[in-house]
């Protein structure tokens, strides 16, 4: 009998079924997952375009999204499992490695690491910090067993190195409960010893890293097309908005988080696939089956191709001018498109926030009264007399709310509630005229004129 050939990472990724499912993603999360994995998908693409800014015969750079992890970049043999994890202003920077395990999924990425024979390298993608102290030092380890893997050295646990390796292996076994390795349970079959349980910490650490402080959920629209399709664009020589190329990878990302939208080379259903005699299906054939969640390089291809030739097409469905009123004062009020924008964007987060709670809340009514109060309270302080004196003084006090939010402690503030959806708060309460950034004025008149200058626009 021959002996099986050995599987390579990215063969092991789409053959191995996933051990466990973790719990679902909500919308906002799937969003800035979507995102996140979109800029690894661009930069990916521009890798893979080269000098001669076309792709080869035979790219087999892809992203497979929602199985394993969040998802995972594959290059011929090779994968990385990326779990990405946003972390909102008020949860601060990551200040132990119990919060590094469980909020930032280290626990679960070393798990699936483990399953998969420890062959992918992986990443923590957040937009979360890393505190002073052990995660600090966490991370000094990290790169330097790193360099040592990739210098072809031996991983070794260094008086140095001991003792946050083995917070990390506590932190493992806190915070992976009925999904532990049964071969870390003492007394199991098999049982690996304290030393082999480091030694497999040191060896995961080196195959990591923490991509940190990346751009949060309410900016992401305005940087994303800037930062991540940018480049793409201006590789390529295109003369078009790199927010059209945005939108249009981003949406494929998002449909394919969702293992969704349609497939051009994907199968029907398999005929006398079971039959007696049949062969047990390779991992091209495992991964045939993912095709629904995976984007390839031929597929950004494509929506890229597609924006540039009708880039209209993928461009914000906004009006010229925002006419919500609380839009027109702050624009009366001399705030930039891009802080009007976030405010709007922030405004319908403050607002889905509230219409969850008060679903099935009691207590939601009288904590979002208390909130209201503490917000113009907040507003109140932050316009001054020095303030008012400044023309255009509207901007300054977006800017001084912001500062004066961030001080407030998150025990002060209703249960997932943040900086951000604070600021969202303040943008309705502008919607209702209880807040200015102006000298008053007649807001419906001024959105009237508005709307006739914008129907002059397209006239």
């Amino acid at each position: 009998m021959s002996e099986q050939p050995e599987l390579t990472a990215a063969e092991l990724v789409v053959t191995e079924p996933q051990p466990d499912d973790w719990g679902a993603n909500t919308l906002d999360r799937y969003d800035w997952q979507a995102s996140m994995a979109a800029a690894d998908g661009l930069e990916l693409y521009r890798q893979a375009l080269g000098t001669e800014k076309r792709l080869q015969d035979g790219e087999s750079r892809r992203i497979l999204c929602e199985y394993h992890e969040d998802w995972v970049a594959l290059h011929g043999g090779d994968a990385e499992l990326v779990s990405a994890k946003h972390r909102d202003p008020s949860a601060d920077a990551y200040r132990t490695l119990n919060q590094l395990a469980h909020e930032g999924g280290l626990a679960h990425l070393f798990l699936r690491w483990r399953a998969l024979q420890e062959k992918p390298t992986c990443r923590l993608a957040t937009s979360g910090g890393l505190a002073s102290g052990d995660v600090q030092e966490f991370a000094t380890i990290m790169r330097a067993l790193r360099d040592a893997r990739r210098s072809r050295k031996q991983i070794e646990i260094t008086d140095e190195y001991r003792p946050s390796i083995e917070k990390f292996r506590s932190a493992i076994h806190a915070n992976s409960g009925k999904h532990l390795p049964e071969d870390w349970i003492e007394g199991s079959e098999g049982e690996v010893s304290l030393d082999g349980q480091r030694q497999q910490i040191a060896r995961f650490i080196s195959m990591l890293d923490i991509q940190s402080e990346l751009t949060r959920r309410a900016d992401i629209g305005f940087a994303a097309p800037t930062k991540c399709a940018k480049p793409v664009v201006e590789h390529l020589g295109f003369d078009v908005p790199c927010e059209a190329v945005w939108n249009a990878v981003y949406g494929l990302f998002f449909q394919r988080m969702k293992a969704a939208g349609p497939r051009t080379d994907a199968v029907i259903s398999p005929v006398l696939a079971f039959a007696s005699g049949t062969e047990s299906p390779t991992s091209a054939d495992k991964e045939r089956e993912l095709a629904s969640r995976i984007v390839t390089m031929q597929d950004i291809d494509l929506a890229v191709i597609t924006a540039v030739a009708n880039p209209s097409a993928y461009g914000s469905l906004a009006s010229p001018i925002r006419l919500s009123r609380a839009a027109v004062k702050m624009r009366k009020g001399s705030c930039s498109d891009n802080s009007i924008e976030r405010a709007e964007q922030l405004r319908r987060d403050y607002q889905r926030y509230w219409r969850g709670r008060l679903s099935g809340d009691p207590t939601a009514l009288a904590e979002r009264e208390k909130l209201r109060w503490l917000l113009l309270r907040v507003s109140d302080r932050s316009d001054t007399p020095a303030l008012r004196s400044r023309n255009g003084w509207g901007a300054d006090f977006w800017i001084a709310l912001q500062d004066a939010l961030d001080e407030i402690p998150a025990e002060q503030l209703p249960s997932g509630m943040d900086s951000e959806l604070l600021l969202g708060g303040v943008s309705d309460l502008t919607n209702e005229c209880k807040i200015w950034f102006s000298e008053g004025f007649d807001v419906a008149a001024e959105i009237n004129r508005i709307r006739d200058e914008n129907r002059g626009s397209a006239a």
